[in-house]
């Protein structure tokens, strides 16, 4: 069940590897900021927000990361070329950790690439994403090729098969347009449409795997934050348990990567998914008889006690 018979990528993004056979690597968790409905946002023409809250935001989430070893990185959200500067300057006045940008708009979206290439960081960027939707995949990919752009997000989804495998022909047809070599990083979304449905994005991302070997994720968060019925059944802390459960189960599940939600909400997502990833870890060794060979991981964090034994 967690031994997958293709070789494995591992992607590289800062310190952190992604990907990987099942609990090899901790999930990626890709948190956003500045999306709507963000309350540190203030005005978004004026690309004004609240600076000191913001930033204690990443800090919480960089050290809950360095904490528990699940690699985390933030996603801003912008639908200007203009605002997203805003939000890469500040940044970078920040942080020395990687970053993601997330533009719906595929003109804006490359527009932004220009500017990271011209501030040469393009390492530490994950550029979110090529999506079936955009007009000009090959012009996309030929643009960031030229721009050095070396992590993307690709969006696996197929209109006329929403299926697990029908995600997967939908990603081929994709990949055979961005060619092998073109990126350091392929980070494959599988396309979450409700919370039940998370299952079989899942299920996706093994056949994923499978397939093309590159690291496979679910957005977690759009399931669970789509299901607003929970909030008003049972308030803020039953939406919390409903939220870290599903995004936990999605770690368990094939996943390499999660877009976990919103930023605010990180320190409630990181336990979930460390208790998911160290279950994981001995379902691994249960049926391979090995341990994952990233030293950072949860397990050798808090049990290593427990690792002597197994070994």
């Amino acid at each position: 069940m967690f031994k997958l018979s293709r070789p494995q990528r591992v992607c590289r993004i800062g310190r952190w590897n992604i990907g990987g056979q099942p609990g090899e690597n901790p999930p990626l968790l890709i948190s956003s900021m500045f999306h709507n409905g963000d309350r540190i946002l203030e005005s978004r023409k004026e690309r004004k927000f609240d600076r000191e809250k913001a930033k204690e935001y990443v800090k919480r989430q960089e050290e809950l990361s360095a904490q528990t070893g699940i690699p985390a990185l933030v996603a801003m959200v912008a639908t200007s070329v203009d605002e997203m500067k805003t939000y890469i300057d500040f940044f970078l006045s920040i942080s020395d950790q990687p970053f993601g940008i997330d533009v719906w708009v595929e003109k804006t979206r490359l527009e932004v690439a220009e500017y990271i290439a011209r501030l040469g960081i393009q390492d530490r960027v994950l550029y979110n994403s090529i999506t079936p939707w955009d007009k000009d995949i090959p012009g996309q990919v030929a643009r960031l090729k030229e721009l050095g752009i070396k992590h993307v997000v690709v969006q696996a989804f197929n209109q006329e098969d929403q299926t697990p495998k029908g995600r997967v022909t939908g990603l081929k047809k994709m990949l055979d347009i961005i060619g092998e070599g073109t990126f350091e990083t392929i980070l494959v979304d599988t396309a979450v449409m409700n919370l039940p449905s998370t299952s079989f994005s899942c299920i996706a991302c093994r056949l994923v795997k499978e397939e093309f070997g590159w690291p496979a994720g679910v957005a977690s968060s759009n399931g669970t934050y789509m299901w607003k019925a929970a909030r008003e059944m049972w308030g803020s802390e039953g939406f919390n348990a409903m939220n870290a459960a599903g995004q936990a189960i999605a770690a368990l599940l094939w996943s390499d990567l999660l877009f976990s939600g919103p930023i605010v909400n990180i320190p409630k997502i990181i336990p979930a998914v460390t208790t998911a990833s160290l279950m994981l870890s001995t379902l691994v060794y249960d049926e391979t008889g090995k341990l994952p060979p990233n030293q950072d991981h949860p397990l050798y964090k808090f049990f290593a006690d427990f690792v002597k034994q197994l070994q």
